[in-house]
């Protein structure tokens, strides 16, 4: 699976990629701007997300709304829990941060 991962933390992001290739999938693109991922998001070939929801200044919910459009499952990674994850988002995975690789398999297995 080609995964987009959004994360302006670059060692989690780091982390991240280094999980998600341990579970066997591929990093797409990181992402660590809302700015860019937006683009990232409406332009590159990928099968799922990873979602930090707050990027400094901003949070991620426009990226996962052009991912709902254009029906690419994602999950929220936040250290804040379930609290800033609306109704709108019910049902989405969401991993708590820090998160192990069995948390983040668990949440991709839920795509």
């Amino acid at each position: 699976m080609r995964v987009l991962v959004v994360e302006d933390e670059v060692l989690v992001a780091m982390m991240v990629e280094e999980m998600l290739g341990e579970l066997g999938h591929e990093v797409a693109a990181i992402s660590s701007h809302l700015e860019e991922a937006l683009v990232l998001a409406r332009t590159v070939s990928f099968d799922a997300a990873v979602l930090d929801i707050n990027l400094n200044d901003a949070q991620s919910f426009p990226v996962a709304e052009i991912l709902r459009e254009r029906g690419v499952p994602f999950i929220f990674a936040t250290g804040y829990g379930g609290r800033m994850v609306g109704d709108d988002y019910a049902g989405v995975p969401i991993v708590q941060k820090p998160f192990s690789l069995d948390d983040l398999r668990r949440a991709l297995g839920r795509l």
